[in-house]
């Protein structure tokens, strides 16, 4: 007889980013159209700042691309080898951005710094054309990611690069307003390293989410102090040992650790109240909880193999 695995749903593992799957997929279209416009923009007006944001849509759409990849995994039920599924997708796909992103920007800063030993000419009206379009593409982009952002990490990521496509946007115009009023060409690459740079800090930390959750973390809203203390304080309770908190996934968190207990103890007390006060203090309801006397907690390394 086979059993068929129960869903994620079952386990209290869901992805947050599924929720803001429509969002996701228009924002890809409107990217992904505007991406092949600029990229035609910049290499007609010969800016390195519009090539510069044409690049960051790049990777706006394919982290869009990878977000919405990760939601399908996540969706997948678990399975005997994947038993909390694949939810975990959405880290690799937000850690993928972030890297690229990153390595872009590198690439954009060195060609910066040759244009700025011997800028190129630059054709400034169309160059502000495009760089208004692309400014109304990424600030509807933002709107449908906004909300999202604040749950999920991979729409989290998905925000961070349209934002920072929005302000590149911003900063073309700059840099097209400059040369049309001064002839200045210098500021296109200054404009395009800067572009760059203000990426860099807010693309580091979704790199460092990323890791911390891929090493198993503990997530920055628990207070594993408080968290012990409210185990311990359950009536019955002697001490608490093997104590772990990390993300599964944004919005599944997982909790396992070992009560002791006294011998007058009710176990069945002792768990019901350990799982009402994990789920009341802390939000967590995915929990592993063993009950054990103190006999037990000496001999538990032999009985773990």
């Amino acid at each position: 007889m086979t059993l068929a695995p129960p869903d994620n749903a079952s386990l209290g593992v869901s992805t947050a980013a599924a929720r803001h799957k429509k969002q996701l997929l228009i924002a890809l279209a409107l990217t992904s159209t505007f991406m092949a416009i600029e990229i035609v923009g910049g290499l007609w007006t010969g800016s390195l700042a519009l090539l510069a944001d044409a690049a960051h849509m790049l990777t706006d759409a394919g982290g869009l691309a990878l977000a919405l990849i990760a939601i399908r995994f996540g969706e997948r039920p678990r399975t005997p080898r994947n038993t909390f599924g694949y939810v975990r997708m959405e880290v690799l796909s937000a850690l993928t951005n972030a890297v690229v992103l990153l390595l872009l920007t590198i690439y954009i800063l060195y060609e910066a710094y040759q244009r700025f030993f011997s800028p190129p000419e630059v054709i400034g009206g169309p160059m502000l054309a495009v760089a208004f379009a692309g400014l109304v593409v990424n600030l509807i982009s933002m709107r449908l990611l906004a909300g999202g952002s604040s749950e999920s990490l991979n729409v989290k990521g998905a925000y961070f690069e349209v934002l920072a496509d929005m302000l590149g946007s911003l900063g073309v115009i700059v840099a097209a307003g400059t040369v049309l009023v001064t002839g200045w060409n210098i500021v296109d690459p200054i404009i395009g390293a800067g572009i760059g740079l203000f990426i860099v800090p807010r693309t580091w930390v979704l790199l460092k989410q990323a890791i911390h959750i891929l090493m198993e973390g503990t997530p920055p809203e628990i207070d594993m102090g408080l968290l012990e203390r409210a185990l311990v304080e359950i009536p019955g309770v002697t001490s608490v040992h093997d104590l772990h908190v990390w993300t599964i996934s944004s919005g599944a968190v997982a909790m396992s650790g070992h009560l002791v207990v006294g011998e007058a103890a009710s176990r069945r007390d002792v768990l019901a109240a350990a799982l009402e006060a994990m789920k009341a203090q802390f939000g967590l309801t995915h929990l592993t909880v063993q009950i054990e006397d103190e006999a037990l907690r000496g001999t538990e390394a032999v009985l773990r193999y």
